[in-house]
């Protein structure tokens, strides 16, 4: 009598692990209603006893084994076949690990193939019932392994995360990301729905902003310099915050003004932009420049939403910023 299945190891492994896998259940379920403090302590503990236990039925599974091919080994020699004997107990002898290899290598040589040849035929074409390659069983007993592991670990111990947590987690990391992305990018403003900002909080940093990167050539109180006046209501690329915005984004380079959207984030480029269009719009500082481009209310057309089309500069000559 052969044991050549793992069958029994299987049902009995399972009826041993039941009570573990239901012990594991309740004592993770009562971790995370947190009855017990030192939950992670004992599904340590469970896992190493689960271990052990299948340990020992492969040792009990190998003695049941070899107790049985002695047995056969004795009931053949009983019959009289001596040789039949001999050739099992010389099996025996062979180190494990040699018989292992030699299971996984056993191809049938081509001088054998009738033996394990099918009797039916498909359009002349006969099928061999041999064995699967080695290496092919091999992945599949390693899968089944990982899964054991994988099912223990994440569903019945609860040690790794489980589906809800990790999708917590990837929700976190994606909040994280879009914060990032809009400290680096702005909140996603532009020169289609940028709007008019009149809080004095954002229009002090559009005055900072103003103040660093916009005074050497528009001055310091919209007068004017190397770039046009903005204290007027004279503008050459329209008046609206739009407009506005557009130009400090973009800039002109064909008159030596820089584009902005490099250096200054979108949030940025609207509290300037509003700062010019509501505290220096209208002030008429002394020595302001002279007006450049067409007549534009930059107060009313705040107030009605609309910018005037800017005029056509292909024939101004001033610089602007």
């Amino acid at each position: 009598m052969k044991i050549k299945n793992w069958t029994f190891f299987g049902i009995f492994t399972g009826l041993l692990a039941s009570p573990i896998v239901s012990f594991a259940q309740e004592t993770a379920n009562n971790g995370e209603a947190g009855l017990d403090s030192n939950t992670d302590l004992v599904k340590w503990l469970i896992i190493t006893a689960a271990v052990i236990i299948i340990i020992a039925v492969l040792a009990l599974f190998k003695v049941l084994n070899s107790m049985l091919k002695l047995q056969e080994i004795e009931a053949l020699r009983q019959m009289g076949m001596e040789e039949a004997a001999q050739k099992i107990a010389a099996e025996r002898r062979i180190p494990w690990w040699r018989r292992l290899m030699e299971r996984w290598t056993d191809a049938v040589p081509v001088e054998q193939e009738k033996d394990v040849l099918f009797d039916h035929d498909f359009d002349g074409i006969q099928e061999l019932d041999n064995k699967l390659p080695p290496w092919w069983l091999a992945l599949f007993y390693v899968t089944i392994g990982f899964a054991v592991v994988y099912m223990f670990y994440y569903h019945f111990l609860g040690i790794g995360p489980g589906s809800q947590e990790m999708y917590q987690q990837e929700m976190k990391q994606a909040e994280m990301a879009i914060a990032e992305y809009k400290a680096a990018h702005g909140t996603g403003v532009d020169e289609t729905n940028v709007t008019l900002l009149d809080g004095e909080t954002d229009l002090a940093v559009g005055q900072t902003v103003y103040q660093t990167h916009c005074v050497a050539c528009h001055g310091t109180q919209g007068e004017g310099g190397i770039g046009p006046n903005f204290a007027d209501n004279y503008w050459i690329h329209g008046c609206d915050i739009k407009d506005l915005f557009k130009t400090i984004k973009f800039g002109v380079p064909e008159k030596g003004m820089l584009a902005w959207k490099d250096q200054l984030k979108p949030e940025e480029i609207q509290k300037v932009a509003s700062f010019i269009l509501v505290k220096l719009n209208g002030t008429n500082p002394p020595n302001a420049k002279n007006p450049q481009g067409e007549p534009c209310d930059a107060k009313a057309a705040a107030e009605s939403g609309e910018g005037e089309e800017p005029a056509d500069t292909s024939s101004t000559t001033e610089v602007e910023n």
